[in-house]
């Protein structure tokens, strides 16, 4: 065994004096598991949140989105729609139009988004992770139904067991025609029947409802034209490599972007977050290294005596200040193996059981969603080992300048 490490070992193992230097080395070492553990947890509990949000994202947004790179629309041709279906690893490509337009359903109003899509949009394995109620249906040419938002349905009171209420939607024409003095012919209008309600997110059940993309087109008078085209990548096949080979085909005239460019913003504000949480933690855990910085200069202190025979005998200053440092490593390290052992349990149980709940009646999930990384365990037990290098190396300084004749 190393020289300096078993000395260091036998410091911290020491059962002869049980004074207030072995006490504060034990407060030390509960200070930093405790740190440990809360910094697993917390990173453990992002990483959750983070898989929940894409989860539920991907339940309503395509795998792979085509969108013009300039302008709202593009002309879908049927020709060039076949190419794109042809693109190795594509199973199902739907065709999508969506703007604003006002929806009054009996005596209530509500602006939200209309969204068309084509038949094959249910093929996606859309709602996954969301609540339905009703049937998923668009209908027929005679009969059109909607989808919608939960939200979107409080908010104009709709009744799916009602047969006569209908959905009326409302969209502005072409400023060409404002020059009319019948305000009927400043908007065109349609009606559907509301079929299915549906919840995946607060963010799309309070503005989305899904309809026919025929339906939007002559709403919208959009024709052949397209806002968006959604992918659904083949089961086996690499996202990423369809994306690129889409990216080929389409050139710069188009985006093509995956469910987590579609929402980047919000996964970056989740990942900074973390990063914040994972510093602001790392200092909590360096303040309760203090303890570690006391403990270690108190037995320095206590020790003066022991270094200085130690001097004596030949020991070079290199041996004292590794003695104090692998003293104070011994004390971080224990603590730290003990907080992520906890930290580590902790997460297990909360994701096989879900102790901790979310308190949330209509949320998704009933309790806080853990994910564990092995990188958060790889990044906390550097921050430990940065931390106490940091607290012992002033203690491990001092006490080797101690000389045999200061003694």
């Amino acid at each position: 065994m190393n020289l300096s490490f078993f000395i260091a070992y036998r410091y911290f193992k020491s059962k002869k004096k049980r004074n207030f230097i072995t006490v504060l080395s034990r407060i030390s070492m509960v200070g930093v598991a405790v740190g440990t553990a809360a910094l697993v947890i917390v990173l453990s509990v992002f990483n959750g949140l983070e898989d929940l949000v894409k989860s539920l994202y991907a339940s309503f947004d395509a795998e792979i989105k085509i969108e013009a790179a300039k302008g709202k629309s593009f002309l879908a041709e049927p020709n060039w729609l076949k190419e794109i279906e042809s693109v190795e690893g594509v199973e199902v490509l739907t065709e999508v139009i969506e703007d604003n337009a006002l929806f009054r359903y009996r005596d209530y109003q509500h602006l939200a988004r209309i969204k068309g899509v084509s038949d094959n949009y249910l093929q996606q394995g859309r709602f996954e992770k969301g609540y339905i109620w009703g049937q998923l249906d668009f209908g027929s040419e005679t009969r059109p139904m909607a989808i919608l938002g939960r939200g979107v349905a409080f908010f104009l009171s709709v009744d799916l067991d009602n047969p006569v209420d209908l959905l009326q939607v409302y969209y502005p024409k072409a400023p060409r025609s404002a020059g009319t003095i019948d305000p009927n012919q400043l908007y065109s209008r349609a009606s559907l029947k509301p079929g299915a309600f549906f919840s995946v997110e607060k963010e799309f059940d309070d503005n989305y409802i899904l309809a026919p993309i025929w339906f939007v087109s002559d709403l919208l008078n959009y024709g052949q034209k397209r806002t968006a085209l959604e992918v659904k990548v083949r089961e086996g096949e690499n996202i990423q490599q369809v994306k690129t080979r889409l990216k080929t085909l389409l050139g710069n005239d188009f985006t093509v972007k995956d469910t987590d460019e579609q929402h980047a913003e919000i996964l970056r504000t989740i990942k900074i977050e973390k990063l914040f949480v994972f510093l602001t933690l790392s200092f909590i855990l360096a303040v309760a290294s203090f303890n570690i910085f006391f403990s270690l200069s108190m037995l320095a202190i206590e020790k003066k005596k022991d270094t200085a025979v130690m001097v004596a005998m030949g020991a070079r200053q290199s041996l004292i200040r590794k003695i104090y440092l692998k003293q104070g490593a011994v004390i971080a390290l224990t603590g730290a193996a003990i907080g992520l052992v906890v930290g580590f349990f902790t997460c297990w149980a909360q994701d096989q059981f879900g102790i901790v709940s979310l308190g949330i009646a209509s949320s998704i999930v009933e309790s806080y969603p853990v994910k564990m990384i092995w990188t958060d365990f790889l990044w906390t037990t550097l921050a430990v080992i940065a931390i106490t290098f940091l607290a012992s190396f002033r203690p491990a300084w001092i006490a080797s300048k101690v000389r045999p004749t200061e003694i």
